[in-house]
């Protein structure tokens, strides 16, 4: 017999999260989660995912029947979006401007698609002329872009989009998973076939679930398929049976997670979401005022930026490491590292969903104040004062 491990019980500390995700959630979802348990074909269940579907096209701003929340994060929503449309041998053409571009691309490739990409600096986003240029050239069966670029902060713009891609007879598919919920998305306005997203950024609820949606055109052509999908779990001919009418048993959604969502989008449609986004930009506005005092500079446009999520330039001299170390053990605070070229070169500070809050964005910019001035960083203004004045 093995020995039992000598573990203690679970224990965490609670900490402010103003990283790239996950953002800190409302005690109204961590109560949700630790209601009873009940069967997946439970009729209260069902109920509750029911209501989660309308909620989610609600903040999506679609009428798309098929939207309804994967059971795995947000990646796993890529995955079913890429998956479900794209057969082998399907030219799929992916927009690179960060991490996410370039993942999108590696899944594409995976489910046997010929890819092809176009590429920009990280922190700049896509002009209409460009994408039309690489739709004439690649004839491409479905286009990808990101929407929120995680890595760099960047907001790719969406006006024309939709029909410039279809002029081309051609699928728009859009990752959403920092926009939803914390700044525009406009499904049905934008004419997006295919769009993924995750709940642990600015939905506010904990990872473990991919909200998704699909357009008619997108479901007609995954009715037309010659080929079996090739995710079992992700082949959306199967899902959707259980979250329609039908009831067909797929696997044994989360039901907890479940529990958690449907609390988070009550909250988002209690508070409604013009109310959200402009809470959000005001609390990016507070933020940028603070750090510019601190001679930190962001790398996207201003017209381009995220609200949510700031990628901002570390002053040179500054050392990455420290500070968001001693901000984390000393202040209980985790902003987020660089990614891929951006990394040791900026941080990612994110203002998500319930972490977006004036207290919380003062709260950090004290803190970046303090770890300055103990690593003897220079200080040029005060950038507590200077947030006040934008409250």
């Amino acid at each position: 017999m093995i020995n039992p491990p000598k573990i203690s019980k679970l224990t965490t500390e609670e900490k402010l999260l103003m990283g790239p995700g996950p953002s800190n959630i409302h005690p109204e979802t961590s109560l949700a989660m630790s209601k009873p348990i009940l069967g997946h074909l439970d009729p209260d269940f069902l109920r509750i995912l029911d209501e989660n579907q309308e909620m989610l096209r609600y903040v999506f701003q679609t009428k798309n029947t098929l939207t309804l929340p994967i059971s795995a994060t947000g990646s796993a929503g890529m995955e079913t979006c890429i998956l479900n449309l794209v057969e082998p041998g399907d030219t799929v053409l992916i927009a690179i401007n960060g991490v996410f571009g370039a993942r999108m691309k590696d899944v594409a490739e995976r489910s046997g698609a010929k890819v092809e990409t176009l590429t920009a600096d990280w922190g700049s986003v896509f002009s209409l002329e460009e994408i039309e240029e690489g739709l004439k050239k690649f004839s491409p069966k479905v286009f990808g872009i990101v929407h929120a670029e995680t890595s760099t902060g960047a907001q790719q713009p969406m006006e024309g989009l939709g029909a410039l891609v279809h002029k081309y007879d051609c699928l728009l598919l859009l990752d959403c998973v920092t926009s939803l919920g914390g700044t525009k998305v406009l499904i049905d306005e934008w004419e997006v076939d295919a769009v993924y997203s995750g709940t642990q950024k600015c939905l506010s609820a904990p990872p473990g679930l991919s909200p998704v949606s699909f357009s008619q055109r997108a479901e007609e052509k995954m009715a037309g398929r010659k080929s079996k999908n090739r995710s079992w779990y992700f082949d959306l001919s199967m899902v959707k049976s259980y979250f329609g009418g039908e009831r067909l048993y797929h696997h044994t959604a989360p039901i907890n997670m479940n529990y958690s969502l449907h609390a988070s989008l009550h909250e988002i449609v209690e508070e409604g979401l013009e109310n959200r986004w402009k809470r959000h930009e005001k609390n990016h506005q507070i933020l940028k005022a603070g750090l510019e005092a601190l001679n930190i500079e962001f790398p996207v446009e201003e017209k381009y930026r995220l609200p949510q999520l700031n990628a901002v330039k570390i002053p040179e001299g500054v050392e990455d490491v420290k500070i968001r170390n001693r901000m984390l053990e000393l202040h209980k605070i985790e902003i987020g590292s660089g990614l891929g070229a951006f990394k040791g070169k900026y941080w990612r500070i994110g203002l998500m969903g319930h972490t977006s809050r004036a207290q919380n964005v003062i709260r950090c910019l004290s803190a970046l104040k303090e770890c300055f001035l103990h690593f003897g960083y220079p200080v040029p203004e005060d950038p507590i004062e200077k947030a006040y004045r934008h409250l």
